[in-house]
């Protein structure tokens, strides 16, 4: 039932595309575009190339995030995030955090799921190329972004904890709360920065957590 809902509620997002052709990636555009492909076989055997383009700075007046849809490096659709578009054989899901994209998935049918491939000049390419060449290195990588962001998660909770004690009823309760860590304030900008860095990194390999990667938003 919710499914169809967000199905439906992303249908009345998607507008039709006009053709214009792909363009590459560029180098400059690591930490603003993200882009993925998708290749499908038709019923009559022939082979179709999708990409999904997304520029995570915003476009337009309203500067919305949108995702937009080729079709053989033609433009055939688009629709603001979370977006869903159709495709031979299911649909293409798209989900944006604040620090990338935390979905970019091919959802079949029957339900199962297929991550798109990222294209290798992308900043999601060279992360997944550097996973294929040196995985000890990547999972190291990997430890080191969820341990930032679990010193930041801890942190915010303590500064939040002590002002919702001040509030009369909870104080009531559970008396005032004081934080047993007080950072100066040099530190708390290197933690918050870390954690920044810590989603930053996971959203390039499309890891989201509305508990992690959530709470630096």
């Amino acid at each position: 039932m919710l499914d169809q809902w967000r199905r439906r509620r992303a249908a009345r997002r998607l507008r039709g595309g006009d053709g214009h052709e792909l363009r590459g990636f560029r180098w400059w555009q690591l930490l603003g575009r993200s882009l993925f492909h998708l290749r499908l076989t038709r019923i009559d055997g022939r082979r179709t190339e999708y990409a999904v383009d997304v520029r995570h700075r915003g476009e337009g007046e309203d500067a919305e995030v949108r995702a937009h849809l080729y079709l053989d490096g033609r433009h055939r659709a688009q629709s603001r995030v979370p977006a869903s578009f159709p495709v031979p054989g299911g649909h293409i899901e798209v989900a944006t955090s604040g620090f990338g994209l935390k979905r970019c998935h091919y959802v079949t049918a029957d339900g199962s799921e297929h991550q798109l491939t990222p294209d290798p000049r992308s900043g999601e390419g060279r992360r997944a190329r550097l996973d294929r060449e040196h995985p000890a290195l990547s999972r190291w990588i990997g430890v080191v972004s969820v341990v930032l962001l679990l010193v930041g998660v801890g942190l915010n909770l303590l500064q939040v904890l002590e002002p919702v004690s001040q509030i009369p009823p909870v104080h009531e309760v559970t008396g005032t709360f004081a934080s047993p860590v007080v950072l100066p304030f040099w530190l708390n900008l290197t933690l918050g920065a870390g954690a920044a860095l810590g989603s930053a990194e996971r959203a390039l390999r499309l890891r989201y957590s509305w508990l992690l990667d959530g709470a630096g938003n």
